[in-house]
Protein backbone atom coordinates (compact mmCIF):
# COMPACT_ATOMS: atom_id res chain seq x y z
CA UNK A 1 0.00 0.00 0.00
CA UNK A 2 1.37 3.42 -0.99
CA UNK A 3 2.28 5.90 1.72
CA UNK A 4 0.16 9.00 2.32
CA UNK A 5 1.93 12.13 1.10
CA UNK A 6 -0.72 14.75 1.95
CA UNK A 7 -3.55 14.44 4.44
CA UNK A 8 -6.10 17.26 4.80
CA UNK A 9 -8.64 16.93 7.61
CA UNK A 10 -11.64 19.19 8.31
CA UNK A 11 -9.97 22.18 6.64
CA UNK A 12 -11.77 25.46 7.17
CA UNK A 13 -10.63 28.65 5.45
CA UNK A 14 -12.74 31.77 5.90
CA UNK A 15 -12.60 35.28 4.47
CA UNK A 16 -13.51 37.96 7.01
CA UNK A 17 -15.13 40.74 4.98
CA UNK A 18 -17.21 43.78 5.90
CA UNK A 19 -20.26 42.04 4.45
CA UNK A 20 -19.71 38.98 6.63
CA UNK A 21 -17.66 35.78 6.93
CA UNK A 22 -17.24 33.91 3.62
CA UNK A 23 -16.85 30.21 4.43
CA UNK A 24 -14.93 29.40 1.23
CA UNK A 25 -13.66 26.07 2.58
CA UNK A 26 -15.85 24.62 5.30
CA UNK A 27 -14.71 21.21 6.50
CA UNK A 28 -12.94 19.69 3.50
CA UNK A 29 -10.99 16.44 3.96
CA UNK A 30 -9.00 14.37 1.46
CA UNK A 31 -5.71 12.49 1.26
CA UNK A 32 -3.16 11.91 -1.49
CA UNK A 33 -0.84 8.94 -1.87
CA UNK A 34 2.73 9.19 -3.14
CA UNK A 35 3.14 9.15 -6.94
CA UNK A 36 -0.60 9.49 -7.56
CA UNK A 37 -2.95 12.06 -9.07
CA UNK A 38 -6.00 13.31 -7.17
CA UNK A 39 -8.71 15.49 -8.72
CA UNK A 40 -10.45 18.33 -6.89
CA UNK A 41 -13.59 18.95 -8.95
CA UNK A 42 -16.40 21.46 -8.87
CA UNK A 43 -17.74 24.70 -10.30
CA UNK A 44 -16.11 28.07 -9.72
CA UNK A 45 -16.64 29.02 -6.08
CA UNK A 46 -16.62 25.44 -4.79
CA UNK A 47 -13.40 25.92 -2.80
CA UNK A 48 -10.85 24.15 -5.03
CA UNK A 49 -8.30 26.94 -5.41
CA UNK A 50 -8.67 28.13 -1.82
CA UNK A 51 -7.91 24.58 -0.66
CA UNK A 52 -4.62 24.65 -2.61
CA UNK A 53 -3.75 28.12 -1.28
CA UNK A 54 -4.46 26.88 2.24
CA UNK A 55 -2.04 23.95 1.86
CA UNK A 56 0.61 26.37 0.59
CA UNK A 57 -0.33 28.85 3.34
CA UNK A 58 -0.69 31.74 0.91
CA UNK A 59 -4.38 32.55 1.43
CA UNK A 60 -4.79 36.24 0.54
CA UNK A 61 -6.03 38.80 3.10
CA UNK A 62 -8.72 38.97 4.50
CA UNK A 63 -8.73 35.17 4.41
CA UNK A 64 -7.12 32.80 6.87
CA UNK A 65 -7.17 29.13 7.79
CA UNK A 66 -9.68 28.96 10.64
CA UNK A 67 -9.25 25.29 11.54
CA UNK A 68 -8.37 21.77 10.53
CA UNK A 69 -5.10 19.90 9.93
CA UNK A 70 -2.78 19.70 6.94
CA UNK A 71 -0.11 17.00 7.17
CA UNK A 72 2.56 16.74 4.49
CA UNK A 73 5.17 13.98 4.66
CA UNK A 74 4.34 13.56 8.35
CA UNK A 75 4.76 17.28 9.16
CA UNK A 76 1.89 19.51 10.29
CA UNK A 77 2.13 22.47 7.90
CA UNK A 78 -0.15 24.73 9.95
CA UNK A 79 2.20 24.44 12.94
CA UNK A 80 5.38 25.40 11.05
CA UNK A 81 6.89 28.88 11.46
CA UNK A 82 6.83 30.88 8.22
CA UNK A 83 10.61 30.53 7.76
CA UNK A 84 10.28 26.73 7.67
CA UNK A 85 7.18 26.86 5.49
CA UNK A 86 9.00 29.02 2.92
CA UNK A 87 11.56 26.22 2.52
CA UNK A 88 8.77 23.78 1.62
CA UNK A 89 6.84 26.15 -0.64
CA UNK A 90 8.33 25.95 -4.13
CA UNK A 91 10.83 23.24 -3.18
CA UNK A 92 8.62 20.36 -2.01
CA UNK A 93 5.18 21.72 -2.87
CA UNK A 94 4.67 23.79 -6.02
CA UNK A 95 1.73 25.14 -8.01
CA UNK A 96 0.88 25.87 -11.63
CA UNK A 97 -1.79 28.56 -11.82
CA UNK A 98 -4.65 28.91 -14.29
CA UNK A 99 -3.35 31.97 -16.15
CA UNK A 100 0.39 31.97 -16.93
CA UNK A 101 0.13 35.56 -18.22
CA UNK A 102 -0.67 36.81 -14.72
CA UNK A 103 1.52 34.34 -12.80
CA UNK A 104 4.71 35.15 -14.77
CA UNK A 105 6.35 38.48 -13.98
CA UNK A 106 6.37 40.67 -17.13
CA UNK A 107 9.51 42.64 -16.19
CA UNK A 108 11.85 39.65 -15.77
CA UNK A 109 13.07 37.24 -18.41
CA UNK A 110 11.96 33.61 -18.35
CA UNK A 111 15.47 32.56 -17.28
CA UNK A 112 15.59 35.04 -14.40
CA UNK A 113 12.26 33.84 -13.01
CA UNK A 114 13.29 30.19 -12.94
CA UNK A 115 16.91 30.65 -11.79
CA UNK A 116 15.71 32.76 -8.86
CA UNK A 117 13.81 29.76 -7.47
CA UNK A 118 16.75 27.40 -8.00
CA UNK A 119 19.29 29.71 -6.32
CA UNK A 120 16.94 30.37 -3.37
CA UNK A 121 16.09 26.75 -2.59
CA UNK A 122 19.19 24.91 -3.78
CA UNK A 123 21.93 27.50 -3.22
CA UNK A 124 23.46 27.07 -6.68
CA UNK A 125 25.62 29.70 -8.35
CA UNK A 126 23.82 31.77 -10.98
CA UNK A 127 25.66 30.15 -13.92
CA UNK A 128 24.90 26.64 -12.69
CA UNK A 129 21.27 27.59 -12.00
CA UNK A 130 20.93 29.00 -15.52
CA UNK A 131 22.23 25.73 -16.96
CA UNK A 132 19.61 23.84 -14.98
CA UNK A 133 16.96 26.30 -16.19
CA UNK A 134 17.82 25.59 -19.81
CA UNK A 135 17.62 21.85 -19.13
CA UNK A 136 14.17 22.38 -17.56
CA UNK A 137 12.93 24.34 -20.56
CA UNK A 138 14.10 21.55 -22.81
CA UNK A 139 12.37 18.96 -20.58
CA UNK A 140 8.99 20.70 -20.94
CA UNK A 141 9.34 20.82 -24.72
CA UNK A 142 10.49 24.41 -25.28
CA UNK A 143 12.39 24.75 -28.56
CA UNK A 144 15.60 26.83 -28.57
CA UNK A 145 15.71 26.97 -24.74
CA UNK A 146 18.78 29.24 -24.61
CA UNK A 147 16.94 31.85 -26.68
CA UNK A 148 13.67 31.51 -24.74
CA UNK A 149 15.48 31.92 -21.42
CA UNK A 150 16.44 35.46 -22.49
CA UNK A 151 12.93 36.40 -23.61
CA UNK A 152 10.11 38.06 -21.65
CA UNK A 153 6.68 36.44 -21.16
CA UNK A 154 4.93 38.82 -23.59
CA UNK A 155 7.14 37.52 -26.40
CA UNK A 156 5.76 33.98 -26.06
CA UNK A 157 2.53 32.19 -27.00
CA UNK A 158 -0.02 31.08 -24.40
CA UNK A 159 0.96 27.42 -24.72
CA UNK A 160 4.64 28.24 -24.37
CA UNK A 161 3.98 30.42 -21.30
CA UNK A 162 2.11 27.56 -19.65
CA UNK A 163 5.03 25.19 -20.35
CA UNK A 164 7.35 27.76 -18.77
CA UNK A 165 5.06 28.02 -15.74
CA UNK A 166 5.27 24.22 -15.42
CA UNK A 167 9.08 24.35 -15.75
CA UNK A 168 9.23 26.97 -13.00
CA UNK A 169 7.03 24.86 -10.72
CA UNK A 170 9.27 21.81 -11.33
CA UNK A 171 12.53 23.73 -10.85
CA UNK A 172 13.30 22.02 -7.53
CA UNK A 173 11.66 18.69 -8.38
CA UNK A 174 8.81 19.02 -5.87
CA UNK A 175 7.17 15.98 -4.34
CA UNK A 176 3.70 17.52 -4.80
CA UNK A 177 2.35 19.75 -7.57
CA UNK A 178 -1.00 21.56 -7.55
CA UNK A 179 -2.23 22.21 -11.10
CA UNK A 180 -4.99 24.84 -10.89
CA UNK A 181 -7.03 24.72 -14.12
CA UNK A 182 -3.74 24.61 -16.09
CA UNK A 183 -5.37 24.36 -19.54
CA UNK A 184 -8.39 26.68 -19.21
CA UNK A 185 -7.07 29.50 -21.44
CA UNK A 186 -5.49 27.24 -24.08
CA UNK A 187 -6.92 25.92 -27.33
CA UNK A 188 -7.86 22.25 -27.50
CA UNK A 189 -4.68 21.06 -29.26
CA UNK A 190 -2.38 22.83 -26.78
CA UNK A 191 -4.53 21.59 -23.87
CA UNK A 192 -3.89 18.00 -24.92
CA UNK A 193 -0.14 18.65 -25.24
CA UNK A 194 0.08 20.26 -21.78
CA UNK A 195 -1.87 17.44 -20.12
CA UNK A 196 0.27 14.79 -21.80
CA UNK A 197 3.38 16.68 -20.69
CA UNK A 198 2.18 16.74 -17.07
CA UNK A 199 1.45 12.98 -17.12
CA UNK A 200 4.90 12.28 -18.56
CA UNK A 201 6.67 14.52 -16.03
CA UNK A 202 4.73 13.01 -13.12
CA UNK A 203 5.88 9.51 -14.13
CA UNK A 204 9.45 10.63 -14.81
CA UNK A 205 9.88 12.54 -11.53
CA UNK A 206 7.80 10.22 -9.32
CA UNK A 207 5.73 13.25 -8.36
CA UNK A 208 2.24 13.46 -6.90
CA UNK A 209 -0.31 15.75 -8.51
CA UNK A 210 -3.50 17.46 -7.39
CA UNK A 211 -5.48 18.42 -10.49
CA UNK A 212 -7.90 21.27 -9.82
CA UNK A 213 -10.55 21.48 -12.53
CA UNK A 214 -14.22 21.73 -13.42
CA UNK A 215 -13.64 19.57 -16.51
CA UNK A 216 -14.68 15.96 -15.89
CA UNK A 217 -12.96 14.91 -19.13
CA UNK A 218 -9.60 15.99 -17.72
CA UNK A 219 -10.40 14.15 -14.49
CA UNK A 220 -11.02 10.91 -16.39
CA UNK A 221 -7.74 11.24 -18.25
CA UNK A 222 -5.46 12.32 -15.40
CA UNK A 223 -6.58 11.11 -11.98
CA UNK A 224 -6.83 7.97 -9.87
CA UNK A 225 -9.09 9.50 -7.19
CA UNK A 226 -11.57 12.36 -7.16
CA UNK A 227 -13.02 14.62 -4.48
CA UNK A 228 -16.11 16.49 -5.65
CA UNK A 229 -16.51 19.86 -3.89
CA UNK A 230 -19.62 21.99 -3.68
CA UNK A 231 -19.90 25.38 -1.95
CA UNK A 232 -16.86 24.74 0.23
CA UNK A 233 -17.80 21.21 1.31
CA UNK A 234 -17.13 17.65 0.12
CA UNK A 235 -20.08 16.21 -1.82
CA UNK A 236 -18.46 12.90 -2.79
CA UNK A 237 -15.06 11.22 -2.83
CA UNK A 238 -14.01 7.95 -4.50
CA UNK A 239 -11.65 6.41 -7.01
CA UNK A 240 -12.13 7.86 -10.49
CA UNK A 241 -13.68 4.74 -12.04
CA UNK A 242 -16.33 4.57 -9.30
CA UNK A 243 -17.17 8.27 -9.61
CA UNK A 244 -17.85 7.83 -13.32
CA UNK A 245 -19.72 4.54 -13.16
CA UNK A 246 -21.58 4.75 -9.84
CA UNK A 247 -21.97 8.36 -8.64
CA UNK A 248 -23.95 8.62 -5.42
CA UNK A 249 -24.41 12.39 -5.14
CA UNK A 250 -26.83 14.28 -7.44
CA UNK A 251 -24.22 17.01 -7.95
CA UNK A 252 -21.67 14.47 -9.20
CA UNK A 253 -24.28 13.09 -11.58
CA UNK A 254 -25.04 16.61 -12.81
CA UNK A 255 -21.35 17.27 -13.53
CA UNK A 256 -21.11 14.00 -15.47
CA UNK A 257 -24.20 14.80 -17.53
CA UNK A 258 -22.50 17.99 -18.70
CA UNK A 259 -19.60 16.02 -20.25
CA UNK A 260 -19.80 15.78 -24.08
CA UNK A 261 -19.21 12.34 -25.64
CA UNK A 262 -17.99 11.79 -29.19
CA UNK A 263 -19.06 8.13 -29.16
CA UNK A 264 -22.75 8.78 -28.50
CA UNK A 265 -25.42 11.39 -29.06
CA UNK A 266 -26.81 12.86 -25.90
CA UNK A 267 -28.30 16.10 -24.67
CA UNK A 268 -25.94 18.00 -22.38
CA UNK A 269 -27.75 19.13 -19.25
CA UNK A 270 -27.10 22.45 -17.55
CA UNK A 271 -27.15 22.54 -13.75
CA UNK A 272 -29.86 25.10 -12.86
CA UNK A 273 -29.03 28.02 -10.58
CA UNK A 274 -25.66 29.05 -9.18
CA UNK A 275 -23.26 28.29 -6.33
CA UNK A 276 -24.84 29.91 -3.23
CA UNK A 277 -23.58 32.98 -1.40
CA UNK A 278 -21.12 31.55 1.13
CA UNK A 279 -21.70 34.42 3.57
CA UNK A 280 -25.23 33.09 4.04
CA UNK A 281 -25.38 29.58 2.56
CA UNK A 282 -28.61 27.58 2.45
CA UNK A 283 -29.57 25.61 5.53
CA UNK A 284 -29.18 21.86 5.34
CA UNK A 285 -27.51 20.50 2.21
CA UNK A 286 -26.00 23.40 0.30
CA UNK A 287 -26.94 21.80 -3.01
CA UNK A 288 -30.63 21.33 -2.18
CA UNK A 289 -31.95 24.50 -3.95
CA UNK A 290 -30.55 23.11 -7.24
CA UNK A 291 -31.17 19.40 -6.63
CA UNK A 292 -33.99 17.60 -8.48
CA UNK A 293 -34.11 14.94 -5.74
CA UNK A 294 -34.33 17.28 -2.72
CA UNK A 295 -36.85 16.53 0.04
CA UNK A 296 -37.82 18.35 3.22
CA UNK A 297 -34.92 16.99 5.27
CA UNK A 298 -32.42 18.30 2.71
CA UNK A 299 -33.35 21.91 3.50
CA UNK A 300 -33.05 21.44 7.27
CA UNK A 301 -30.20 19.06 8.14
CA UNK A 302 -26.60 19.14 6.90
CA UNK A 303 -25.85 15.63 5.54
CA UNK A 304 -22.92 13.79 7.07
CA UNK A 305 -20.13 12.47 4.87
CA UNK A 306 -20.92 8.74 5.00
CA UNK A 307 -18.92 5.77 3.73
CA UNK A 308 -20.77 4.02 0.91
CA UNK A 309 -18.03 1.47 0.35
CA UNK A 310 -14.35 1.23 1.14
CA UNK A 311 -12.78 4.43 -0.18
CA UNK A 312 -16.12 5.86 -1.35
CA UNK A 313 -17.87 8.55 0.71
CA UNK A 314 -20.87 10.76 0.00
CA UNK A 315 -22.73 13.59 1.78
CA UNK A 316 -26.36 13.05 0.74
CA UNK A 317 -29.43 12.16 2.79
CA UNK A 318 -30.94 10.11 -0.03
CA UNK A 319 -27.97 8.21 -1.51
CA UNK A 320 -29.34 4.81 -0.44
CA UNK A 321 -32.60 5.22 -2.36
CA UNK A 322 -31.42 7.09 -5.45
CA UNK A 323 -30.26 5.39 -8.65
CA UNK A 324 -28.04 7.89 -10.42
CA UNK A 325 -26.56 7.68 -13.88
CA UNK A 326 -22.83 7.57 -14.60
CA UNK A 327 -20.96 7.54 -17.88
Amino acid sequence: MAATLLDVKDLRTYFYTEAGVVKAVDGISFSLETESCHGLVGESGSGKTVTALSVLRVVPVPGRVAGGKITFEGTSLLDLPEQEMSKIRGAKIAVVFQDPTSSLNPVYTVGEQITEIITYHQGLEKTEALGKTIDLLETVGISEPETRANQYPHQLSGGMKQRIAIARALACEPHLLFADEPTTNLDVTIQAQVLELMKELRRKLGMSLVMITHDMGIVADMTQRVTVLYAGMVAESADTRTIYREPKHPYTEALLQAVPRIDQKKELRVIPGNIPNLIDPPLGCRFHPRCPHAEDICSKVVPLLEEVDQGHSVACHRWRELTLGGI
